[in-house]
């Protein structure tokens, strides 16, 4: 309260600075019609005629919500605003340009007009439904008047709010059928950014182009995943350069901070800095058909009356050969794709207890009690019982499967394989027949001539979509072979730990170790141990197996194996009568 004396009078007269709050919302970043400066001028001349005062400097007082839509997000949630409002102490009025920028909604109307009454603070609107200024002055608790006109105004925003929400609805629906249209506004999908139409398109309105800077990053993944690298490591080399996830690379290009709120416990959120690639976020990327150029909504691409898919953009990042490919090395990765980078057990994934066929791991002893590092059945990790658990020294064993796999493909020359991918329409005849039988589902449902004939003229498309497919032809892929002048025992020399295992995993190598017998002893019990390689021999490794084998029966007097047999590696005294083929280690170029 400030005292001021008229000094024509001569008398003295009190006038009240109430401490007020600028409040600034914006749905649309990049809306200019209602910018942030003008929603600040609007509240600065309203709270000069109220004597409001926001404060100045350090001491501002101001709450500003960019990009933060108010159909959807309360006046206690947003993240500005919000906190204001839990600290009612600190202030007497808050100040908004429009009704509109405060609430859309009867019931969040409700909720600050009972906050305010409770707290007895005054809402000011600079800018009225009918263009005058608007004030609720709920510091009189006996006062209903600015409750009740307050449900007035707030039940016209709520009817003005759904009726731009069912036009921008319409608009939608409207340009989601018009072929490489985009509608303009929000994220478009990852590999992409919007674009004015092309002249020779019709020049009208906004389409999608590839974006340079996510394209580089989907070619980055994709030579990677078809190198042999898992999706897992993909996603940490991408995080490890600081590449900015899909989520993030939009903010980037938006120039708005990373990061944000992100799912919790029910009824909570995370806040993140910034957004990690993940395994899921590359696989739902690359499964995505937005990489072809189609229109998708709901998780459904968008149809014309033919059934043909409605495309996004004139210039796909991929043809439908390179999606399946992709997508089919995925399919092949479904199950343990997860590369352990963590450990250095060279027999991870290969070593296996007989008794119960699961996975052994290395354990590592503790230096005090000067012991080796030990693989040993992990029956109950899985929650089982193994009758015959097994252990086995590390490096005896890890010693004893290199030097039967470097004796069996060690001479044996690797191979550069290309695969000239075909076509192959079934995929997207299943996933079309999929979306037939669920449309079908809903035959009959129909209350209105109309939505029975939108009905049918979608089921019409489908069908259409479905002839064209089924009179599509299969091409065959194509796969050349061209050797590298290196063997395995070169590659095997070559590579880490992490890069001698994958070796052996390709290769289907496996170890079943049984359970040893007591003994003092000082290097591996052969009769433990079963070697194996499953797989398709490679003709090269097939002739030098078939050359050793030759040598062996020799040696032994015996005959060689049928034309056509398979090749068995055993220990001398345990054989299994699983086959085993050898590797060809495939480095597939894009």
């Amino acid at each position: 309260m400030t005292t001021t004396r008229n000094p024509l009078a001569g008398s003295v007269f009190q006038t009240e600075t109430l401490r007020g709050v600028r409040c600034v919302r914006l749905s649309v970043l990049t809306d200019e019609t209602t910018s942030p400066e003008r929603q600040r001028d609007a509240d600065d001349a309203i709270a000069a005629e109220l004597n409001i005062s926001f404060g100045e400097g350090n001491a501002l007082r101001e709450a500003v919500d960019l990009d933060v839509s108010a159909s959807k997000v309360a006046p206690f949630d947003r993240p500005a605003l919000g906190s204001w409002l839990a600290r009612p102490d600190d202030y007497d009025a808050l100040v908004w340009w429009r009704f509109d920028r405060a609430i859309r909604s009867m019931s969040d109307m409700h909720d600050l007009a009972k906050w305010a009454k409770a707290h007895r603070k005054m809402l000011v609107f600079a800018e009225g439904i009918g263009g005058g200024k608007l004030v609720f002055d709920f510091r009189n608790p006996m006062d209903p008047v600015s409750e009740l006109m307050m449900t007035f105004f707030a039940f016209a925003a709520q009817v003005e709010s759904q009726s731009i929400s069912d036009r921008v609805t319409g608009a939608m629906a409207a340009i989601r059928r018009m072929p490489l249209r985009w509608r303009g506004g929000g994220r478009p999908p990852y590999g992409y950014m919007p674009a004015p139409m092309a002249a020779e398109f019709g020049g009208v309105g906004w389409t999608v182009v590839p974006d340079p800077d996510a394209v580089k990053v989907i070619e980055r993944i994709v030579r990677e995943l078809l190198e042999g690298t898992t999706v897992s490591a993909i996603a940490a080399g991408l995080n490890a350069d600081t590449v900015p996830s899909p989520r993030d690379h939009w903010a980037v290009k938006m120039k708005r901070a990373k990061g944000g709120k992100t799912g919790g416990a029910k009824g909570s959120h995370v806040v993140r800095d910034v957004f990690k690639w993940t395994p899921a976020v590359i696989t739902r990327m690359l499964r995505n058909e937005t990489l072809l150029g189609w229109k998708m909504h709901q998780g459904k691409p968008v149809r014309d009356a033919e059934g043909n898919q409605v495309m996004a953009t004139a210039e796909p990042i991929m043809t439908r050969e390179e999606f399946d490919r992709i997508g089919a090395v995925l399919d092949s990765r479904s199950i343990d794709n997860k590369e352990r980078t963590d450990t250095d057990a060279l027999l991870l994934r290969v070593i296996h207890c007989d008794s119960c066929e699961g996975r052994m791991y290395r354990d590592k002893m503790s230096a005090t009690t000067n012991q080796t590092s030990i693989y040993k059945c992990n029956a109950h990790g899985r929650g089982i019982k193994c009758e015959a658990a097994a252990h086995v020294r590390a490096d005896w064993v890890e010693e004893y499967v290199t030097a039967e796999f470097l004796r069996v493909v060690g001479p044996v020359q690797t191979t550069h394989v290309v695969e000239i991918p075909g076509y192959d329409p079934e995929p997207e005849l299943l996933a079309t027949l999929a979306e037939f039988n669920e449309h079908q589902a809903q035959q009959g449902r129909q209350k209105s001539r109309h939505a029975a004939a939108a009905w049918q003229e979608r089921a019409d498309a489908l069908d259409n979509r479905i002839a064209t497919l089924e009179a599509a032809e299969k091409v065959e892929p194509q796969r050349i072979v061209t050797p590298t002048g290196r063997t395995f025992a070169d590659e095997w020399a070559a590579k880490d730990t992490a890069g001698r295992r994958a070796m052996l995993i390709e290769a289907g190598v496996r170890l079943d170790v049984r359970r040893g017998v007591r003994g003092g002893w000082r290097k591996l019990d052969v009769r433990r141990v079963d070697f194996t390689m499953r797989g398709e021999l490679d003709p090269a490794a097939e002739a030098a197996t078939d050359t050793a084998g030759d040598q062996e029966a020799e040696s032994r007097n015996d005959a060689p194996p049928a034309p056509g047999s398979v090749a068995r590696l055993v220990s001398e005294s345990a054989p299994k009568s699983a086959p085993v083929t050898e590797p060809v280690r495939e480095l597939v170029a894009a």
